[in-house]
């Protein structure tokens, strides 16, 4: 079971990224998946999540309006479009497998995923 992130970098303020996740060694189009972030020096913190068969998505409030969650279960891919990206968005950046898909204010651990990739670092600086 293995997710991979991609797509993460450097932006300006007030620019775009589009991260991407890559699953293999499971039925992804059985399990709900979610963004996580890990900004330095706090906890993991949900960002959006996704139901299998995308007729629900969620958000965290401080990201509603610039962030928008998608999957292609045909090709096993999980993305998270950003925009108007601002310095607080600094993060490690996970997907998840399985677990809550609607999470904002929770304490997170991470073992509430079944699976969580690596990470793939977003810096937003001037």
């Amino acid at each position: 079971e293995y997710l991979v992130e991609s797509g993460g970098g450097l932006v300006q303020p007030g620019g775009s990224l589009r991260l991407s996740c890559a699953a293999s060694g499971f039925i992804f189009s059985n399990f709900g998946m979610s963004w996580l972030r890990q900004a330095p020096g706090k906890g993991l913190e949900w960002v959006s999540g996704i139901s299998d068969d995308s007729s629900r998505t969620y958000y965290t409030s401080s990201m509603k309006g610039r962030v928008a969650i998608s999957r292609d279960n045909a090709e096993k891919m999980l993305y998270l479009q950003m925009s108007d990206l601002k310095p607080e968005d600094t993060a490690v950046y996970y997907c998840a497998a399985g677990g809550p898909i609607r999470a904002e204010g929770r304490l997170l651990s991470g073992h509430e995923y079944n699976v969580r990739g690596q990470g793939t670092q977003v810096t937003v600086s001037s």
